[in-house]
């Protein structure tokens, strides 16, 4: 089994390293969040272990952006933060269980091992579909059904509208989405956007020039209703 390790302080991360590869698990690390994304677009993992505080880029932003692509890989939250609303922030962006530092390694070995137990019984290949107004999204395939039958959306499509409708109800501004869905070293204009969301009301409003789902919200961002 092979994890990702994503911790800023190199004594942590050494000592967890240890005794993750002592229980037979390879394991690569990571001291800050941008190098995490790198390592997780490169390579497969079947777990990760994700400390909240770190450089560059924290944790909950990677743990949401890795969760725009898969589903299905278990995150641990990590940190030293223990109040409450912290840990229902990394829960809403998509971590499957959360340790407080500091921690007992046996705890945290106990806690990988369930869940990579989890994810083996869950079913490998259930879609990920979305359903809305008549409409369909399948997030793991990109297929989607719209104003004119079947079609496929493109990556960054797919991306895009598992943010808006992660996010649903919610205003995303420009600059969430440029970072979540476009990463931190490229950046296109915001024109390109606002053609995206163009695409999605075409796709998927009953009067694209009146738009009830997909809205642009002058100055700050956009907003799906669902």
């Amino acid at each position: 089994m092979r994890l990702l390790l994503v911790e800023d302080e190199e004594n942590i991360r050494d000592v967890v390293k240890l005794n993750l590869e002592m229980e037979d698990y390879e394991v690569v690390t990571a001291g800050d969040g941008k190098t995490a994304l790198k390592h997780f677009k490169e390579q497969h993992f079947d777990v990760i272990l994700l400390d909240v505080m770190l450089p560059e880029i924290d944790g909950f932003q990677v743990c949401e952006q890795i969760r725009l692509t898969d589903m299905k890989v278990p995150i641990m939250m990590l940190t030293a933060k223990d109040a409450v609303n912290d840990r229902v922030t990394g829960l809403k962006k998509g971590a499957d269980d959360y340790l407080t530092k500091p921690f007992n390694l046996e705890e945290l070995l106990l806690r990988v091992n369930n869940l990579l137990k989890r994810t083996s019984e869950s079913p490998k290949n259930t879609p990920e579909i979305y359903e809305f107004g008549g409409h369909k999204v399948n997030f793991a395939t990109f297929e989607a059904q719209g104003n004119n039958g079947t079609f496929t959306l493109t990556k960054k499509e797919a991306m895009l509208l598992k943010l808006l409708v992660d996010r649903k109800n919610e205003v995303v501004s420009r600059q969430q989405i440029l970072q979540a869905v476009w990463g931190y070293d490229v950046y296109p204009s915001t024109r390109t956007i606002d053609n995206f969301i163009l695409s999605f009301r075409k796709y998927f409003e009953d009067d694209p020039k009146k738009p009830t789902r997909f809205l642009s919200i002058r100055g700050v961002g956009y907003k799906f209703v669902g």
